[in-house]
């Protein structure tokens, strides 16, 4: 169903670019003809991404960046603009997340979280949205999560942070109509990636086997489900789908709100432990 052009001249900047989902998906992009600019912040990563992406045809381009810091995601559009002419996609992957009791959260575990996922694609989506603004026509879509409307015990900054870029997607989508700015989000559930796996599901406490249990389809996500997804939305086919989130987590918060409530059953020993795992890692 896809066609091999169907991004072709499209420019798409994916923030979380260089590893994981946000990879992924920029390489379905660059398969299907779009330019790239990945964004992350490590340069090694980025290197090594941007290596793997060409392999697809597809041109990348990419930028060292704190979505936190605006001079850096002024830096990522800048690149864009001079590497391709415009803006024509901006997809706000970077996230970051951990599962925590929340009395024992820190107030700086809960601010860098919601810095991230929140305030980050706000700075993205101001300083791509106006160049999208001044040319007349651009997508944006944000990866959310089903929690964002559900809530989850145990990983709330994530899901307060999640929560706010649903709204933003979904106000963005009426304000800047006008421009020919469409503004989507999708809500996927499980989808292993090594990073957050092991912040989420640390290994040898059975919740991987839990999370799997919880999906109707009793499987995981494959990626490429996902980046089919990614660019169906991106694409001109979808150009009357405004303001809509789309799930794709084989029915699992329709079985049960919350990804994370189950973590009930864990003891405060093993959270002890995966404290100590998490920050022992940074």
């Amino acid at each position: 169903m896809f066609e091999a052009g169907l991004l072709k001249g499209k420019t798409v900047i994916v923030t979380g670019g260089g590893s994981g989902l946000g990879k992924s998906m920029a390489n379905r992009f660059g398969q299907l003809g779009a330019n790239l600019v990945i964004a992350s912040r490590r340069e090694d990563v980025l290197k090594d991404a941007s290596e793997d992406l060409r392999k697809s045809g597809a041109e990348v381009a990419w930028s060292v960046c704190d979505v936190r810091k605006p001079e850096d995601v002024a830096a990522l559009v800048q690149t864009a603009k001079e590497k391709f002419g415009s803006i024509d996609v901006l997809l706000n992957n970077a996230a970051g997340n951990f599962v925590c009791p929340t009395e024992n959260l820190t107030e700086g575990g809960f601010k860098v979280v919601v810095d991230i996922v929140l305030n980050g694609t706000f700075n993205c989506t101001l300083a791509a949205g106006k160049e999208m603004i001044e040319q007349g026509s651009g997508t944006i879509l944000n990866i959310v999560t089903t929690y964002a409307w559900t809530g989850s015990g145990y990983v709330v900054p994530s899901a307060a942070a999640k929560a706010g870029v649903l709204a933003m997607t979904r106000s963005l989508a009426v304000e800047w109509a006008k421009y020919g700015i469409r503004s989507n989000a999708i809500a996927p559930g499980p989808f292993p990636t090594e990073g957050a796996w092991s912040r989420l599901a640390p290994p040898g406490l059975g919740i991987e086997k839990a999370m799997k249990k919880r999906v109707p389809l009793k499987r995981f996500g494959d990626r490429e489900e996902l980046a089919n997804l990614a660019s169906y939305l991106i694409s001109d086919q979808a150009g009357y789908i405004n303001g809509e989130v789309v799930t794709i987590d084989g029915g699992e918060w329709l079985k049960g709100a919350g990804q994370f409530n189950e973590l009930d059953k864990v003891p405060k020993l093993a959270w002890k432990a995966m404290s100590a795992m998490r920050k022992g890692k940074k």
